[in-house]
């Protein structure tokens, strides 16, 4: 089963950019389906963006216009690019696909 490693986040101030990484301990070229979630303090893991092989992305409306989820097969990465962010978007991020483990996240903190 493929690992996956998240990494890229930081403390940003409001208004500020992060990318987020989430690499793949093997070829992820075969999972169609790689979806990025968050967990906010006081609340459940929710979906941020899916992206789809041959289908495309789908973003949670706390995404759209500010989030952009891409792949790099080769690179065996799935990235999420985060803009516009906002001190609501503090929390932990995780990658993961269907059947797949979750790891152990990324902590995002956008200060105000």
């Amino acid at each position: 089963q493929v690992q996956v490693l998240e990494s890229g986040g930081g403390l940003v101030q409001a208004g500020g950019s992060l990318r987020l990484s989430c690499e793949g301990s093997g070829s992820i070229e075969s999972m169609r389906t790689i979806s990025w979630y968050r967990q906010t303090p006081g609340k459940e893991r929710q979906l941020v963006a899916v992206i789809r092989s041959g289908v495309g992305e789908h973003y949670a409306d706390i995404a759209k216009g500010r989030f952009t989820i891409s792949r790099d097969n080769a690179k065996n990465t799935v990235y999420l690019q985060m803009s516009s962010l906002k001190p609501d978007d503090t929390g932990r991020y995780y990658c993961t696909y269907p059947g797949g483990p979750w790891g152990q996240g990324t902590q995002v903190t956008v200060s105000s």
